[in-house]
Order: structure tokens, then C-alpha cells, then sequence
């Protein structure tokens, strides 16, 4: 495996995770929290992807200004729409008015099963049932998958927005990613990382 850092990025009022990954074959962001554009720029980092695990508005803030900034491509399960990005429940839930620029996608991921990028493949999941476009993405040869909102340490992500269903998350969660092996960790949209092994073992929405 070419030598590779992985750099996390914590922002906005939910403290969303983007990921940052950059090796000799290019650098590719995963997720697009708030202020994800800014610690980029005061990187110096230019990215050639950008990956998006689902469309919920804090993991989506930034990927406009990436978009239009780095002129990276962006992966994603399909467009957004206000609604869909909850910025309508956000205003009734917690009164909070958040609006999310619209965002390019180059790579519809729908139907997939893998994608290339930037000198790294991914196996491509869908797991609905947090938001009907969610989707994982594991990386086999780093042993590592990146789970957005689907499963994180001791939880599994909410179902109660619109389009969710926690029966379909946590079937999802068995079949995709329980089933790879123990050590593989997990980097997911919110908290630490975990591993695979881990959350069978102690997950109690999972038990």
C-alpha cells in the first residue's frame, strides 16, 4: 500500500467529521462538514475528490465552495434538494434557519458497487434507513470503511427524520458492514473511530 495519511476534520453545531485522506495518487475528502473548505485552505491541500456519504446538511455545508474552489469531483448517491438536505425540518425542529448552496454531482453512485478515484478504489454499499441515499465506503486495502451516519461507536444513526426507517439502518448495518472482518475500522460521521469487532461485540442498539 502507497504511504498515505488520513486527517479528520470536526465542524458545525452537530461536530460532523470530514475526512481527509492524501497519498501520492491525490487527496479525496469524504463528507463536507462546515469549515471543512477553510482547514483545507489553510492546509494548502487541493483536492481531486470529494466523496459524499449521504445528503443531510451538515455533511454537505462546505461541498459547494469545495466544489467550486478545488474544481474536484463529486461522488454522491445522487442530487439534493432542499428538502432532502432537511433544511425545511431543521427550521421546524430547532427554529434554526440553515440554508445549504447547491452542490454539483459528477458521479452519480446509485446502482454502483465501487468507484476509483485519485489512485484508491472503494467498494460502494448502500444502507438506507438514516436517509434513503446513504451509503458506505470501504477501502479494503487500508482495512478501513467510512460509515457516514450509518454506524458510529455504540450507536447507529438516527431514524426518526423523514424517509428513515430503523429497521431497514440495522439490517443494513448486519449485512454490510458486520459482516467484514473484526479488525477493519470504522470512521464514521460523528465521535471516534471504532472497529468492526468492536461494535458487534458492544453495541447495544446492534445486541
Amino acid at each position: 500500500m502507497t504511504e498515505e495519511s488520513l486527517l479528520i476534520h470536526t465542524g458545525g453545531f452537530t461536530y460532523t467529521n470530514g475526512y481527509l485522506l492524501t497519498g501520492p495518487g491525490g487527496n479525496i475528502a469524504i463528507d463536507a462538514p462546515e469549515g471543512m473548505a477553510h482547514w483545507l485552505e489553510t492546509r494548502g491541500t487541493r483536492l481531486d475528490a470529494l466523496l459524499l456519504t449521504h445528503w443531510h446538511f451538515d455533511h454537505v455545508v462546505d461541498a459547494a465552495r469545495l466544489a467550486r474552489d478545488h474544481g474536484c469531483r463529486i461522488f454522491a448517491w445522487g442530487p439534493s434538494t432542499p428538502v432532502t438536505r432537511l433544511e425545511a425540518h431543521l427550521k421546524q425542529w430547532a427554529g434554526i434557519d440553515f440554508a445549504v448552496e447547491d452542490y454539483p454531482v459528477h458521479e452519480i453512485l446509485a446502482g454502483q458497487s465501487s468507484l476509483e478515484t485519485a489512485g484508491r478504489t472503494f467498494q460502494v454499499e448502500s444502507v438506507p434507513g438514516h436517509s434513503p441515499d446513504s451509503l458506505i465506503f470501504i477501502d479494503a486495502a487500508a482495512r478501513r470503511v467510512f460509515s457516514g451516519d450509518t454506524l458510529m461507536k455504540d450507536g447507529i444513526g438516527r431514524s426518526d427524520f423523514p424517509d428513515g426507517d430503523g429497521d431497514l439502518l440495522i439490517r443494513g448495518i448486519q449485512e454490510k458492514i458486520l459482516t467484514l472482518p473484526d479488525d477493519y475500522r470504522v470512521f464514521s460521521g460523528h465521535g471516534p473511530p471504532t472497529t468492526v469487532g468492536a461494535e458487534k461485540e458492544g453495541n447495544p442498539f446492534l445486541s
